[in-house]
């Protein structure tokens, strides 16, 4: 377990990251090749994505430099996160290139260790290697990221509905409280119960910044060096249905799409509980609890649970519908 330890001026240096990190998701996502753990949630992604690897002739430099680079594993370089990937890709990768060497050296000995066959990486310090190291993030990012940043951002469009609410009921702590159950709020404590690593990790008055991150499962991955500005990277929810269900077990749009559950659709737009449904729609609690679970079997909203509040966001698929049903302002009664 690795513990986080907070001080009063920490607490008020804690910010989220307010969009996906490219850089975070990219390593991330190699992360996902290398296990079968959590595939379920990324199945269509992983399918889609070794065959575009593979029609691209990206494979071998996805096997040999990328994945030794970036393994799975305790550690891999914080060199190749820069907290510069905030503003973008392109600044990221620019950040990577302008790193020092001497901290590349030494990171990639770190990686390296004494494992004689992965002792061409330390090439990757010198400027030729970082160029093609760049290179080849980019390259894989354009076929294996790019593709999915609409379904990345709205996924965590609903993480940054959850976390804001969470925040605004119970501040700095209602915000870290909601992080269970991979990590526990123990005041002045963050304790990350899964974490790769065992230890302390003092923040020192630096603060913490919080990444949602569409690709890490399970438990929340953060940077090895102590000494460097901190984040904490842990993974959204991912509910069971990743795609829209087929046209044989969704129900028709038709029947879903009446007065009342347009009237869901629109309350939910912003995020909002079971109680705040029944006071936007007049409808009991029995009917938001049918509606809502219509709806979430359908893949149009996404339901998450905080203590005894249960919130409910948009999906991509409810989003759209609720584009048309505005251009379209009188739905039949249910």
């Amino acid at each position: 377990m690795l513990r986080i330890h907070f001080t009063e001026s920490d607490l008020a240096r804690t910010r989220r990251a307010s969009s996906p990190d490219p850089l975070w998701e990219t390593v991330l996502s190699l992360h996902r090749l290398q296990t079968r753990r959590g595939r379920w949630a990324f199945a269509e992604w992983h399918r889609v994505t070794t065959r575009r690897l593979t029609e691209r002739g990206l494979g071998p430099l996805v096997r040999t430099l990328l994945l030794p680079a970036l393994p799975r594993a305790r550690y891999f370089p914080d060199f190749l996160t820069p907290p510069e990937a905030s503003e973008g890709l392109q600044a990221g990768l620019e950040a990577i290139l302008a790193t020092p060497r001497t901290r590349a050296v030494s990171e990639l000995d770190r990686l390296v260790g004494t494992d004689s066959r992965q002792a061409r990486l330390r090439r990757l310090a010198d400027a030729e290697g970082r160029t093609a190291l760049v290179h080849a993030l980019h390259t894989y990012h354009s076929a294996a990221i790019a593709p999915y940043t609409e379904h990345i951002a709205s996924r965590l469009g609903s993480e940054h509905t959850l976390r804001t609410r969470a925040m605004l009921d119970g501040g700095i702590d209602g915000l870290l409280t909601s992080l269970a159950p991979a990590m526990r709020w123990r005041p002045p404590v963050l304790e990350l119960l899964h974490h790769t690593r065992s230890g302390d990790v003092y923040l020192d008055g630096r603060g913490l910044t919080l990444i949602p991150s569409y690709f890490c499962w399970h438990s929340p991955v953060t940077i090895a060096d102590p000494r460097l500005p901190q984040v904490l990277v842990y993974p959204v929810l991912h509910p069971r249905a990743q795609t829209p269900p087929s046209a044989e077990t969704r129900p028709a749009l038709g029947k879903l799409i009446g007065r009342s559950r347009a009237g869901i659709l629109a309350a939910c737009a912003s995020g909002a509980t079971s109680t705040e449904l029944i006071r936007a729609t007049g409808l009991s609690a029995g009917s938001i609890s049918l509606h809502t679970r219509a709806l979430r079997e359908a893949g149009i909203i996404d339901s998450h649970r905080h203590a005894v509040t249960v919130l409910h966001t948009l999906t991509p698929l409810g989003a759209a519908l609720l584009r048309r049903n505005q251009t379209h302002p009188r739905p039949p009664a249910v």
